[in-house]
């Protein structure tokens, strides 16, 4: 579990991370046996993005528009390119895509458009 603020949880087979969170992270991720989840902190998903610890990202997108909220992935921050790896609709119109870390993105090459 990740928290700024929990010391004593009160779930079964629960960890408080502390200290060096990236080490912490990287020692859960190769213990064989499970995979660790993240639900709705869109600050930590930003934190292990930004840390290069995610292996997979699951997207669900619900068919309404909101109009406001926090951003999952904000205006400043490193660049990352995904590849689709899976997809699936609903018949409800939600949709999931799981993608996987792909590096740098790469972008085409600026053109340079003349006004005449």
């Amino acid at each position: 579990m990740a928290s700024t603020t929990l010391t004593d949880p009160r779930w079964a087979e629960t960890t408080v991370l502390s200290g060096d969170i990236t080490a912490a992270v990287q020692e859960l991720k190769a213990t064989p046996g499970g995979e660790l989840q993240v639900h709705g902190s869109g600050s930590l998903i930003r934190w292990l993005l930004d840390h290069r610890l995610v292996d997979e990202i699951v997207l669900l997108t619900y068919p309404v528009v909101v109009g406001q909220g926090v951003r999952l992935f904000p205006d400043a921050g490193p660049d990352a390119a995904l590849d689709l790896v899976d997809f699936r609709a609903f018949p409800n119109g939600i949709t999931a895509q799981m993608y996987r870390p792909a590096g740098q993105p790469r972008y085409a090459p600026a053109t340079l458009i003349a006004a005449g």
